[in-house]
Order: C-alpha cells, then sequence, then structure tokens
C-alpha cells in the first residue's frame, strides 16, 4: 500500500461514523422542513415522489426481495385510487352500506379490504407461474383491471370521477400541497419502518429465503407459498394507499395513471434505486420522477416537437444501470456517507428454544422399503432399502451417478418414490413435502450448497430456527416479536460457534470459502433441532483439519443421540467415523455392512476399482 492510500484509509477512519438511526433522525427531520423552504411546485413534486416510493417500496418486497417480478401494480394503484373516488363522492351504495359514503378514510378501510382480497385471488393463480411466466401473468391481470376502470359506467369509463373530497384530519381539510406533504410522507416512513421490520425476523428471513431457492426454504420448513402470497399482498396494500392518498391530491380519477407503462415506471424505479434495497425505493421514485419532470420540459424544445420521449431515455438508462449498477444506487450512496452498521445483538440471558425430545440410542428413525424412482425409461433408484437408528451414522457411498443424491431427495421430501415406503420415526412420510418432513426432526444439506450469500453467516443459520419459532407478519411489521427473535437469534449463534465459524458470525456468508459455507450449512439444519441429519458430501471442498473437526462434530452428535445419514466420496473420512456403509451403483444396493467389511467386499471393489 502506498503512502496515498495509507493516509486515505487514515482518513476514512478519522470520519466520526454516524448510527443508521442518527442519519434516520437527520433525514426526518429535513423532511419535516421541506414544505416551509421549498417553492410549491417542489413540494408537490416532492408529494408523487412520495405517493411512487410507496408503491415502489412494495415493488422491492415483492421484486428485489422475494424475487416475484410484476408489472401490476400500477393497477392496484387504481383500486385504491377508484374505489375512495366511489365512496367518498357519494355514489349510490345499498342501503345497509350507506354508513361509509362520504367518508375518506372509510374507503382507505374498505379499499385495503377489497385490494387485499382481489390480491389474494390473483395471487393463488399468479403466484403457481414461475419463470417468465409469472411477469406474463400479471400483465394480463393489469391490462384487465386497467381496461376494467376505462369502460365500466359507474367508475365515469373513460370520463373518470370528479369532486373528489380532500382529506379531513380532526375537522381540518388539507386543502393544500404543503399540509399533504406531511400526510403523504406520513404514510411513506410507516411503509419503511414496518418494512425494514419485517426483513429484520423470523418471517422476513423467510421472504428472502425464497431467492435463494423454494428447496432450501421448504427444507428449513418454510411455507414457501404463504412467505410468496404474504408479499404479494403488502406490495397490494401498499399500492392502494398509494391511490388513496392520489384521489384526494388530485380530486380526480380516470384511468390514464393505472396502465401498463405506470406498471413498468415502478420496476424501473426499483431498479434504478436498488431492487433489493427499501431505501433505495425512494432514490429510485425521486431520481425518476424528477428526471422525467425536466425531460418533458427540455426534449420538446430540443427535438422540436412534443411526445413521450423521456421513455427513450429511461430505456437507454435501463440498460446503463443494468450493466454498470445492478445493485442500483443506494448502495453507491450508502459507500458515501459514514454509516456505523449495527451488527446484530446476541441476549445471551434470552431463554432457550425448547428441543424436541431424542429417541432411544439404537431406537429405528428412518426406514426405507424397496423405494424406486424412475424418470421415464430411466430407473435412478432400484428397491432400496436402508435403515438408520438413534446414535448411529450411517454412510450411502457410491460411484458418481449412482442415485445417492435421487435418494436423499426421496428420504427428504424433495422427490416422490414411483414405488416403495418411506418410515420416518415409525410413521409413513412417503410422498409428504420436505416441510412437513422438516416439521417431524428431519433435517439436510445440500450436493450443491444453498445459502443466501447477501446475508449474515448468523441470519444463514437462523433460517434453520424457523419452524421453532411463531410470531406472524403484524408482530414482525410492528416488532411485536422481539423476544421471539432474541431467542431464535441466540439458538443460531450457539450452532454458529458449535461448528468453528464464531470469528465469522456477522459475515455475509457469500465471503466464506467454499468448505466453510459447506459447514455453516451443518449448522443451519442443526438450528432446526432434529433428530436425524442428513448430509450430502459434507467433507468436499474442507481441509484436513476442517474435516478433522467436522468428524469430531458428528461423533459429539452421535454420542447425544441424533441419527446421521451422509452420502460422500471421501472414503477415508467415511471408514473412519460411520458405524455402518451402505453401498449404491446403478441405483441398487450392492453391499451393506461395517467399514472393514465394505473395504473387502469384492462387489464394492468391483464398483470402485474395476476388480482387484
Amino acid at each position: 500500500m502506498n503512502i496515498r492510500n495509507i493516509n486515505y484509509a487514515n482518513a476514512m477512519r478519522a470520519v466520526p461514523r454516524l448510527s443508521a438511526g442518527q442519519i434516520i433522525v437527520v433525514f426526518l427531520g429535513f423532511m419535516a422542513l421541506i414544505p416551509l423552504l421549498l417553492p410549491e411546485f417542489y413540494v408537490t413534486l416532492l408529494n408523487y415522489v412520495g405517493l411512487s416510493a410507496l408503491v415502489v417500496i412494495g415493488v422491492v418486497l415483492l421484486t428485489g426481495v422475494g424475487g416475484l417480478t410484476s408489472f401490476g401494480q400500477a393497477a392496484f394503484v387504481g383500486l385504491g385510487a377508484y374505489t375512495t373516488a366511489y365512496l367518498s363522492t357519494g355514489r349510490p351504495l345499498p342501503l345497509q352500506l350507506a354508513f361509509i359514503s362520504g367518508s375518506p378514510w372509510m374507503a382507505l378501510v374498505i379499499g385495503l379490504v377489497l385490494t387485499a382480497v382481489i390480491a389474494l385471488i390473483l395471487g393463488s393463480v399468479s403466484l403457481k407461474l414461475s419463470g417468465h411466466y409469472l411477469p406474463l401473468g400479471t400483465m394480463v391481470w393489469g391490462i384487465s383491471l386497467y381496461f376494467l376502470f376505462n369502460n365500466l359506467e359507474f367508475l365515469g369509463a373513460q370520463v373518470g370521477i370528479s369532486d373528489i373530497p380532500p382529506i379531513s384530519i380532526f375537522g381540518h381539510d388539507l386543502l393544500s400541497n404543503r399540509e399533504y406533504f406531511y400526510l403523504v410522507w406520513l404514510f411513506v416512513m410507516v411503509a419503511l419502518f414496518t418494512t425494514q421490520n419485517l426483513l429484520d425476523s423470523r418471517e422476513g428471513r423467510a421472504i428472502r429465503s425464497l431467492k435463494g431457492g423454494m428447496v432450501m426454504a421448504e427444507a428449513m420448513g418454510v411455507n414457501t407459498t404463504r412467505a410468496r402470497m404474504v408479499i404479494f399482498i403488502i406490495a397490494a396494500l401498499h399500492a392502494c394507499a398509494a391511490g388513496w392518498l392520489y384521489a384526494h391530491l388530485q380530486h380526480f380519477v380516470n384511468a390514464t395513471p393505472f396502465g401498463l407503462h405506470i406498471g413498468i415506471e415502478y420496476l424501473f424505479m426499483a431498479v434504478v434505486g436498488g431492487a433489493g434495497q427499501v431505501w433505495g425505493a425512494l432514490i429510485g421514485a425521486g431520481v425518476i420522477t424528477f428526471l422525467k419532470q425536466w425531460l418533458q420540459g427540455v426534449l420538446p424544445d430540443l427535438l422540436g416537437s412534443a411526445g413521450n420521449y423521456e421513455v427513450i431515455v429511461f430505456g437507454v438508462m435501463m440498460v446503463i444501470v443494468l450493466q454498470r449498477a445492478k445493485d442500483g444506487i443506494w448502495p453507491l450512496i450508502v459507500g458515501l456517507v459514514p454509516v456505523r452498521v449495527a451488527l446484530k445483538k446476541i441476549d445471551i440471558d434470552a431463554l432457550p428454544l425448547p428441543e424436541k425430545l431424542q429417541a432411544p440410542i439404537g431406537e429405528v428413525i428412518l426406514e426405507a422399503r424397496e423405494v424406486t424412482r424412475k424418470f421415464g425409461g430411466l430407473v435412478a433408484n432400484n428397491k432400496m432399502s436402508l435403515q438408520v437408528s438413534a446414535g448411529e451414522i450411517l454412510a450411502l457411498v457410491g460411484p458418481n451417478g449412482a442415485g445417492k443424491s435421487t435418494m436423499f431427495n426421496q428420504l427428504s421430501g424433495v422427490d416422490t418414490p414411483t414405488s416403495g415406503q418411506i418410515l420416518f420415526r415409525g410413521k409413513s412420510v412417503t410422498g409428504q413435502s420436505s416441510r412437513a418432513i422438516a416439521k417431524m426432526g428431519m433435517s439436510r444439506t445440500f450436493q450443491h450448497v444453498r445459502l443466501l450469500p447477501r446475508m449474515t453467516v448468523l441470519e444463514n443459520v437462523a433460517i434453520g430456527a424457523h419452524m421453532r419459532g411463531s410470531k406472524g407478519v403484524l408482530s414482525a411489521a410492528w416488532r411485536r416479536d422481539r423476544n421471539e427473535e432474541a431467542r431464535l437469534l441466540r439458538e443460531a449463534a450457539i450452532h454458529v460457534e458449535a461448528v468453528g465459524l464464531k470469528e465469522y458470525m456477522h459475515e455475509e456468508a457469500g465471503n466464506l470459502a467454499l468448505g466453510q459455507q459447506r459447514i455453516l450449512e451443518i449448522a443451519r439444519a442443526l438450528c432446526s433441532d432434529p433428530c436425524l441429519l442428513l448430509l450430502d458430501e459434507p467433507a468436499a471442498g474442507l481441509r484436513l483439519k476442517e474435516k478433522q473437526a467436522l468428524a469430531d462434530l458428528l461423533r459429539r452428535l452421535r454420542s447425544q443421540g441424533m441419527a446421521v445419514l451422509l452420502v460422500e466420496h471421501d472414503m477415508d473420512f467415511v471408514m473412519n467415523l460411520v458405524d455402518r456403509v451402505v453401498v449404491m451403483e446403478f441405483g441398487e444396493k450392492i453391499a451393506e455392512g461395517l467399514p472393514h467389511e465394505i473395504q473387502e467386499n469384492p462387489a464394492v471393489l468391483e464398483a470402485y476399482l474395476g476388480g482387484v
């Protein structure tokens, strides 16, 4: 390092680093002064930034965090706007519902309930799609709702609904844009606060685990269908609230702002700000709103005619962002601001989580009876049988392509046998989901490491404890789950330390070496409090001392009564550790016995070495 770099590093250390809380206080103070200092035009523009940001927070949660791309959020904005426009303007209602007519606040409640119901219906259909079919599905219902708004006579058809009354708070009508500014940004800050809290919780880790793959999440006990639906509905509710605010700000609605092109614009805001960053929603909404306003004034003068030329600029901008700053603008801003990163606090005094009763040593925990799995004409497993008992380590070995991982997937519920039966703790689990089996006390790792690289080691392990908590979305959003969260993090920290990763507890998992990531997966599996541990090539990528530490850990688990079934190619590691070995070749069991028996078995030598 040269002297210039040393001076720069020293200068950075000398800058006082602010906590996130201090920066938020400064931000709130700044926002409180804006209506008092800026001209009316910019206050109005910031109102529209806030409305867009409210929608984009939902898009970030849905797309950036949950990995579900939606182009239909503008339709939910329209749902909120049209609901309040119809109800607050005193339109005809059945006598039983007359009491809600004319009240914007009651219209907000009705709009949120209606949006939640419609989102539930649309989500139950759309979220079954995957890949590029999901965004296409959201386009379909987004366009459908837009045309409904534009053609239904009772909603004003193409003319729309006018004379929408202002919002009144304690008898005071919010008539000016300066007064309305505080209401808009109050909604935005509540959305930011609750979304951040949600992501920093058990439910939030379940949501973030969706990007790590459904198989891993389900194996850890996460109900991925529910998690996807939760964020879909939350994003829709944010959009609905923005629509409600928009209608009373404009005092008029028609279908134009709720079309597919606006849905694409919201997604663009999320990408520009930082699709995985909640605070990036504010940056993206601000940049695009101000840039759009500026371009609409400048481009017609430059090109000599009016038109939506800003769309072309946005398209070029999107390409540049995707090439140069895939994570958006927010991470770049964070890098410039001296923020003190707050590490997760481990409460050592938190109550320990309850643990399952381990089975008596020697009791059969898992039994596979003539399990067969066919993929068309290919027989991956053929009448495979094995048993694993409490306090035993059983190795499942064989050459590449022998069908070991396929067998693992069937035992853990990731795949379903074509025929045969699997018993876990005396109960048939054949055909049951991996989540249901995990809840009974089976946990596993994967042949190819499946972690969330942007989450810390501690948070990755805490995903394993998902089934050991019970607090829901509302509790998480309003921080009513802190006691349970402290217990879950304490449990995760115990397992991180147990596998020798204590010094990396607050590191991002993606920064670890492959061998350490495999150990991390084991800690995550142990955090679910299993009675049976399935390990798929746990020693792959480990150095000698790491293998010795892993062997010591597994011996300790065995002495505590845990059953362990592992697939492994390192025969030295296997033979010096396990109690029994089952050998597979071409999907069939060719040998079973003690390690020294297997080492001398002619069929095994033939399979591995082509004969003696």
